[in-house]
């Protein structure tokens, strides 16, 4: 390895690392009743970086041959010293300190395939079995373990090995002419024994009642509203609003609406956000991160006031932090980059019943289907899968084909309430940025936000 990296500094640079990685993959599908795919897939490689001021050079080699290897260090050091660097203080060295976050003697990708049809098709019988008008089911199945190890040009050499596991189920309930569809699902770095507590039933029943409660929904009012945010799943709305403009690749390039703005007062004192990539078996959970920095607990904001970005090695490199554990990639043919691990809102004081009794007419979302955001702006658009009207501080009817429409930091700002029931999502979100995936968590408690705009098709 080190003969890689002097191949990588040949032509000079302030730092290079080789990320080392072996997967594999498998994906059932249940449909219509019968076991519809089954895929397994096995990929390795290797990725060479090579940081030279503020230029990163990246290449990588599909395999492990020495030659390939070695002529993916050298491009790699060829792009980093393109004219153009500009000099950076020496690259501290970091000594990573690795947990110990989910300790899975044997991963589901290891299990007998009768083990896991056994589930899918629970799951397809309790579906069906919920009501009359479902009528079709859809489960799947993904697992995967991956080996990483990370050299680094200060000879520091950090290995981990990460299973993963998400199920989900679709159900779809039809009456005359109206279809609709839910959706449940879970996971994490967790093994057979997360069926324990979660068994396929429990998703097949949600999944069911979502869409059988669609069948009879009202049409979603539209206009500027009180909106309250289920805790748990919601809180993808900020990550998505918020979450991303706190990167710090983002913040350097001033291309983030939080840019310039550490120490100031961002959004509402009731608001506290974090990154916690330390908790035990979450989907976006790590022992280290892919640049073999120990993740860590990141606070964000801070009663309303910003207090740190997430960091990778680069960023910090090139601002004087420290990097925060953030440092993340999709698989070893990308460059790695800051991104957020498990990103939810501190509890607060008040109780679920308490925030809705304080809504005379508004909106109670408690799940969220596609959103996107513009991180410049902040503006962002959610679907709301689940939703329903609050009248007289009561929940009331449920509605379909609502949208949130905002801004992410001014959303913050309009926090009146905050609920003492912080949740965590269930261990399905997948995060895209720079066309790269990679497994997060999200959570929120019940919040209030005096004014959202809700697009809908009737008049609010």
């Amino acid at each position: 390895m080190d003969g890689m990296v002097s191949a990588a500094l040949s032509r000079g640079g302030d730092y290079a690392d080789l990320y080392f990685e072996f997967r594999v993959r498998d994906i059932l599908t249940l449909e219509e009743g019968i076991l519809k795919n089954a895929t397994k897939s096995i990929s390795q490689g290797v990725g060479v970086r090579v940081i030279a001021g503020d230029k990163t050079g990246y290449a990588y080699s599909d395999g492990f041959e020495i030659e390939e290897m070695l002529r993916a260090a050298h491009a790699a050091g060829q792009i980093a010293l393109a004219p153009g660097a500009v000099p950076a203080p020496p690259i501290a060295v970091s000594r990573s300190h690795p947990h110990d976050l989910y300790q899975v003697p044997r991963p589901l990708i290891d299990r007998d395939l009768t083990e896991k049809i056994l589930l899918l098709q629970e799951a397809d019988r309790v579906g069906r079995g919920y009501d009359p008008h479902i009528v079709e089911v859809r489960a799947v199945l993904s697992n995967e373990k991956k080996h990483i190890q990370i050299h680094g040009s200060h000879s520091d050499t950090t290995c981990d090995f990460q299973p993963l596991t998400v199920f989900q189920v679709s159900c779809i309930a039809a009456r005359d002419a109206d279809r609709q569809i839910g959706i449940k699902g879970g996971g994490g770095r967790v093994g057979m024994e997360f069926f324990n507590s979660r068994p396929p039933s429990y998703f097949a029943r949600d999944a069911a009642r979502q869409a059988i409660m669609l069948l009879s929904a009202v049409e979603a009012p539209a206009g500027p509203m009180p909106v309250v945010l289920g805790p748990g799943w919601p809180g993808i709305l900020l990550h998505e609003a918020v979450g991303h403009g706190l990167e710090a690749d983002f913040n350097r390039k001033q291309l983030s609406a939080f840019a310039g703005r550490m120490g100031q007062k961002v959004a509402s004192e009731l608001c506290s956000v974090v990154d916690d990539g330390t908790l035990p078996y979450r989907r976006g959970s790590l022992n280290v991160d892919d640049e073999g920095h120990s993740t860590g607990r990141t606070l964000l904001i801070e009663k309303g006031i910003l207090r740190g970005y997430m960091q990778d090695r680069l960023s910090a490199h090139l601002t004087g932090c420290a990097p925060t554990g953030n440092g993340r990639r999709e698989s070893y043919a990308c460059m790695p980059m800051p991104r957020m691990t498990n990103t939810f809102m501190l509890p607060g004081e008040s109780t679920n019943e308490q925030i809705i009794r304080s809504v005379s007419k508004g909106l109670y979302a408690v799940n969220f289907g596609g959103g996107q955001v513009d991180i410049t702006s902040g503006k962002f658009v959610f679907s709301a899968s689940e939703a329903y009207l609050i009248e007289g501080g009561k929940i009331t009817r449920p509605v379909k084909g609502a949208t949130l429409i905002g801004n992410g930091p001014d959303v913050l700002t309009r926090v009146s309430m905050v609920g003492n029931d912080l949740a965590l999502d269930e261990g399905i979100g997948t995060c895209g940025k720079d066309g790269q995936s990679v497994p997060v968590g999200v959570g929120a408690p019940t919040l209030r936000v005096d004014e959202i705009t809700v697009g809908g098709t009737t008049q609010g």
